[in-house]
């Protein structure tokens, strides 16, 4: 069990949904994602969503474009997410977190490598946005070896022989991909979102976590309602981008407070 099965065992006893927080790894540069990661549990993220830059992402909106452009005009590479994480662990051995990429980064790395670097690194579960199942298999099974979980993503258009070949081998939980679109590029329908999630639970126990254009507390709110964790992604970058740490910081306690509704 690591820190991610921890935190979901967690959720479930507190009866409530967590929130997934996203962030882009250097951006905007290195020293200030260490800091914001690190203080990322502090403020109320149940998750840490850590995005890898990538030069052409296919699911990135134009906010997480812009932050993968930063951190790669940065710097920021394959090694330094691994050194960032272990600065993170110092700080924070408990939150769990989630790398989310593109799979050339971590071929040309060497995926057994990679995923065993991840692991000792302190990342616990990894989503590669453009790995298609029919390939998944090799990697798979490396990332289990390495003690993480490879997060099976499904989208409004998976009809229901697709989820089940998806689900299937899937651990650690399901990622539904609230609109057809990229990150950010919509606000998404609860309904819809709602009756996607009932399709899932009818195929796996797993936790179904629910994001792309959630990005205030009401619709936190009312995701929640259905989904076991809510995705944020495009509107902290953004807050990052604009307003700076401590203010992005500020915006994950105010999301996270929308989860704790008993909370002082």
């Amino acid at each position: 069990m690591n820190r991610l099965d921890r935190k979901m065992a967690e959720l479930k006893g507190q009866n409530r949904a967590g929130l997934v927080t996203y962030f882009t790894g250097g951006d905007p540069d290195y020293d200030t994602t260490v800091e914001l990661l690190a203080n990322l549990g502090a403020a109320g993220a149940d998750v840490i969503e850590l995005g890898m830059p990538f030069s052409d992402p296919v699911a990135d909106g134009p906010i997480l474009q812009a932050a993968n452009i930063r951190a790669l005009q940065g710097g920021q590479t394959i090694e330094r997410m691994m050194a960032m994480l272990r600065e993170v662990r110092e700080r924070d051995d408990e939150t769990p977190i989630v790398l989310m990429g593109y799979f050339n980064p971590v071929r040309r790395y060497g995926t057994a490598r990679f995923f065993a670097d991840a692991s000792a690194s302190g990342a616990d579960a990894i989503i590669i946005v453009d790995l298609p199942l029919e390939h998944a298999g090799p990697c798979r099974a490396q990332v289990e070896q390495a003690g993480m979980h490879l997060i099976a993503m499904t989208a409004p258009t998976s009809h229901d022989e697709r989820l089940a070949a998806l689900l299937k081998p899937a651990s650690g939980f399901v990622y539904h991909i609230a609109i057809a679109g990229t990150t950010g590029a919509a606000t998404p329908d609860a309904s819809q979102i709602q009756e996607a999630v009932g399709r899932l639970r009818r195929q796996t126990d797993l936790p179904i976590a629910a994001g792309f254009g959630i990005k205030t507390a009401a619709q936190i709110r009312e995701v929640a309602q259905f989904a076991d964790l809510v995705v944020v992604g495009s509107r902290l970058v953004d807050v990052l981008a604009r307003e700076g740490r401590d203010q992005a910081l500020g915006e994950v306690a105010s999301l996270a407070a929308a989860l704790r509704p008993n909370a002082a």
